[in-house]
């Protein structure tokens, strides 16, 4: 600072043909001006490289490196439900919450997980960061995957240690945009690197009808931040490094962090329940955009639209139509898909909600009910465990349909059976004809109750072996017939 000072005032010397005040006054009075240059270290630059330092110094041993070794998409880019699945292996970073061993991350890090394991951060020692680093590796633990949410992209882990430093999570709702903030994590495998930047906006929307909101901010975030903390400069957690937008596969200054209420709320909801219990109110909605009213001849142009209401559903019952508009829920103002999903949420011990409505130009006050959705696939999928669950013969990830699972399949016509959760990519699978959504009841005429006897069955049959399964599939029996390879 003091250089770039010193060459500015020459500069002003030649152009203006002046001379620096610090100049003018020796030359005028022959006394020493005062020397007002600050003491080392002690310009607010120092004082915020310092900040930055304690910083990372309290966050960095709550932070680990996630190590997977499992079944992934094996087209990256394709994360749907239907992609097929194959052995991988990963890496992401996690945050320590609990003393008691429970960790988040991404769900994305830990997805058809067989092994995953936890590598700790040295304990801070006041000898060189560079010697300590070079010198000492943290434990690795193993790691059991308690339960995760896909749609909100968050995963608990536990490992069995106690006393462990912890980060907390902290109060999103006083972020600002513009304010400083710093992303730990482990870029393309480089363990619990930080980065710093700003916060480019508190509620980033990328799909305008998925109840998701981000944190955008541009500090670096590169595949391995996945699952890391994204750090205030008081020390709390306001979000968790999530993904980016690029172009290169590298940082370019767009990432995306998921918002640390949210991220409470998943993990409460995951340490109680096993998992992120669903709310819906039976109906399909979108946000209500300008364009969209203004080609519906709306009223409005705020809120949320329901664009379908299944034949006597619970929402049809409670007098839901096609393009009401709903404009608040209990009172509160709803503007928005993400806004009303909080909502829903927040209704967890709820049956029902009551609506404003805006149908033309009548308002309307419902009653309509809350509950968990059935037929719920992603969340089949969620349930499923590709280490437990998987036939690679038959190209499958199963789930034994038992009572906790069959809401979410609906009603059956035959109950009990095993559910196709996902497809598997095995070279070595037989064509099968099966869907993700299948309910497998019979093999050969034998009636088909869990994973473990499908298997079994499907292991006992002969090369050249033709074989016949009996599956119901949306609601209708269907037999699908395949030879054995």
């Amino acid at each position: 600072m003091r250089k770039y000072f010193a060459v500015g005032c020459a500069a002003a010397a030649i152009f203006f043909v002046g001379v620096c005040p610090r100049a003018a006054a020796q030359a005028q009075t022959g006394v020493q001006a005062p020397d007002t240059t600050e003491m080392p270290g002690s310009h607010p630059v120092h004082e915020l490289s310092r900040n930055f330092e304690a910083l990372t110094k309290k966050v960095s041993p709550a932070v680990v490196e996630i190590l997977v070794t499992g079944f992934g998409a094996t087209d990256e880019d394709d994360t749907s439900d239907s992609s097929p699945v194959e052995r991988e292996r990963s890496l992401g970073a996690g945050i320590v919450v609990d003393p008691d061993g429970y960790i988040i991350t991404n769900y994305h890090v830990v997805k058809g997980a067989d092994r995953v394991r936890v590598q700790f951060t040295p304990a801070n020692t006041d000898e060189s960061q560079a010697l300590a680093q070079l010198q000492r590796r943290g434990k690795v633990l193993s790691a059991k995957v308690l339960g995760f949410s896909k749609q909100i992209d968050l995963a608990v882990l536990k490992v069995e240690a106690t006393g462990l430093p912890t980060i907390p999570i902290g109060a999103y709702a006083k972020l600002q945009k513009g304010q400083i903030v710093l992303a730990f994590g482990s870029p393309q495998g480089l363990e619990n690197s930080v980065s710093f930047g700003l916060v480019s906006s508190v509620a980033r929307q990328t799909d305008p009808n998925s109840p998701m909101t981000y944190i955008q901010t541009d500090a670096a975030i590169n595949p391995g931040n996945s699952g890391g903390p994204l750090m205030d400069l008081d020390g709390n957690m306001v979000g968790i490094n999530t993904f980016i937008y690029t172009k290169s596969g590298g940082n370019e200054g767009i990432g995306f962090a998921i918002p640390g209420g949210i991220a409470r709320f998943a993990y409460q909801q995951i340490r109680k329940y096993g998992r992120v219990k669903r709310r819906t109110i039976g109906a399909d909605v979108m946000t209500l955009t300008p364009q969209l009213a203004q080609g519906l001849n709306l009223k409005i142009d705020e809120g949320v639209i329901v664009s379908d209401v299944p034949p006597d559903s619970t929402s049809e019952r409670a007098g839901l139509r096609i393009e009401d508009v709903i404009v608040a829920m209990d009172g509160q103002p709803v503007n928005n898909v993400p806004v009303m999903t909080v909502n829903l949420y927040l209704h967890e011990n709820a049956n029902f909600t009551k609506l404003t409505v805006m149908r033309g130009e009548q308002k309307l006050e419902l009653n309509v009910p809350v509950f968990e959705p059935p037929n719920d696939a992603e969340h089949l999928s969620e349930l499923a465990d590709p280490s437990k669950d998987m036939i690679p013969r038959l190209g499958i990830v199963g789930i034994t349909v038992s009572a906790e699972v069959e809401p979410l399949i609906g009603l059956l016509r035959i109950p009990g059976g095993v559910a196709v959760a996902s497809m598997v990519n095995d070279q070595l699978a037989v064509d099968s004809g099966l869907q993700m959504g299948d309910v497998i009841h019979a093999l050969k005429g034998t009636r088909v109750t869990s994973v473990a006897q499908l298997r079994e069955m499907f292991n006992a049959l002969k090369p050249g072996e033709s074989a016949t399964m009996q599956v119901e599939r949306m609601g209708r029996l269907t037999y699908l017939t395949f030879d054995m390879e």
